[in-house]
C-alpha cells in the first residue's frame, strides 16, 4: 500500500513515521518545509497545501493519505482559511483526481470544544467548535464526508485529543492519546473493510475520558495505554472553570480566547446593560448642564464607579486557563 503522510515534519508526524515504515515498508512524506533526515523507505515530496499542482504531484500513485498537514493551533482567519480550509479541500480534490482510495483526516477535539465536561459525548453530537481552528476541523470533516459519499473515497476523521508519550497535566488525563494508540486508529482508517465515512475520537484508554469510543472499539480499536498510569505525576496546571463557563469542558483556553462576556451575548443582560449605560449618559448630560448641583455630581460619581466596576471588559480573562 502506497501511503502519503502530510505534515510529516510536525511533532505528530515524526512520532508516527517509524511505525508507518514498519507497517507498510515505504512512506511518502509531504510538508511545506524540510521534514528532517529521511529513514530507509521514506521519500519527500514538498508541497504547499494551497498549491494544487504541487499536491497533484505529491498524491500521484498513492493509495491512502494520512492528512496531518495545516496550521495546528488557533490563528488568524486568513491563516486558518489558507492552510486548513482551502488546503484541506485541495488535498481531497487532488486525492479524487489521483484515484486515492482512503484518507485519514486529522480532525480535533476542538471541533466539539464547547460541549461541557459534565457528560460523555459520542461522534453524533452536534459540532460546537471553540475557535477558528475548530471551525476548520468541522469543515474538514464535512469535506471528508462529501468525498466519501460523492466520490467513494473512504474517509476517517479522527477527533484527536493530545498526542504524546505521556499526559502533560490533569486536563490531558482525559484527552491524551499515545502515538501507538493513534497508529491503531490510522491503520483502521486505511485498512478496515467496513470503513466508509467515520468520525472517531482519538484518545487512549483513559479512565477520565469525556468521549464515547464505542464506534472505534467496534472497528477493532484496542488502546494499550491509559492516562491513569500518570495521574499521580501529572502537574496541576489547570484552574477550575467558573460554574457558568461552558469551558467546564474540553477546550479551555481555545474557548476563552476572544470570548464575549454574557453582557454581550445574552439578550436580557444586553438590554439591561444598555439601560444602565443610558442612565449613566443621562446623568452625565445633567452634570454638563448643571455643574452647580453637587448632589447630581455625587450621584453621577456613584453610578460611574458602580458601572465601571461591574461591567467586564470584552476580553474576559476569568474562564478556564488550562493549556489546550
Amino acid at each position: 500500500m502506497n501511503i502519503l503522510l502530510t505534515g510529516a515534519g510536525g511533532g505528530v508526524g515524526r512520532m508516527l513515521r517509524p511505525m508507518m515504515i514498519d507497517t507498510w515498508g515505504k512512506l511518502r512524506l509531504s510538508d511545506i518545509a524540510d521534514p528532517g533526515p529521511l529513514a530507509d523507505g521514506e521519500q519527500f515530496a514538498p508541497a504547499d497545501l494551497t498549491d494544487p499542482a504541487a499536491l497533484d504531484e505529491a498524491v500521484a500513485g498513492i493509495d491512502g493519505i494520512v492528512h496531518l498537514g495545516g496550521h495546528s493551533v488557533e490563528g488568524s482567519w486568513d491563516t486558518i482559511l489558507q492552510a486548513n480550509i482551502i488546503g484541506t479541500y485541495n488535498l481531497f480534490e487532488a486525492a479524487r483526481k489521483a484515484g486515492v482510495r482512503r484518507v485519514v483526516f486529522a480532525s480535533s477535539n476542538h471541533a466539539v470544544g464547547f460541549h461541557e465536561r459534565s457528560h460523555t459525548i459520542d461522534q453524533n453530537v452536534p459540532v460546537r467548535p471553540d475557535s477558528r481552528y475548530g471551525v476548520s476541523k468541522v469543515f474538514g470533516e464535512g469535506v471528508a464526508a462529501l468525498y466519501a459519499h460523492k466520490h467513494g473515497i473512504r474517509s476517517t476523521s479522527l477527533r484527536i485529543g493530545n498526542v504524546g508519550l505521556e499526559p502533560l497535566d490533569r486536563r490531558r488525563l482525559s484527552i491524551w492519546i499515545h502515538p501507538e494508540d493513534l497508529m491503531q486508529l490510522v491503520r483502521i482508517g486505511l485498512e478496515h473493510p467496513d470503513v466508509h465515512c467515520e468520525v472517531l475520537y482519538g484518545a487512549s484508554a483513559n479512565q477520565r475520558t469525556w468521549w464515547d469510543r464505542s464506534r472505534a472499539h467496534a472497528l477493532g480499536y484496542r488502546p494499550t495505554h491509559k492516562s491513569e498510569d500518570f495521574a499521580d505525576a501529572s502537574p496541576v496546571t489547570a484552574t477550575k472553570p467558573p460554574t457558568r463557563s461552558p469551558t467546564a469542558t474540553r477546550a479551555s483556553t481555545f474557548c476563552a480566547a476572544e470570548y464575549s462576556p454574557p453582557e454581550l451575548t445574552d439578550p436580557d443582560l444586553r438590554e439591561k446593560d444598555m439601560t444602565d449605560k443610558a442612565e449613566l449618559a443621562r446623568v452625565a448630560d445633567v452634570i454638563s448642564t448643571s455643574t452647580s448641583s453637587a448632589c447630581t455630581k455625587a450621584t453621577a460619581d456613584r453610578l460611574h464607579r458602580r458601572h465601571s466596576t461591574r461591567l467586564p471588559a470584552c476580553s474576559v480573562t476569568t474562564r478556564a486557563a488550562s493549556p489546550t
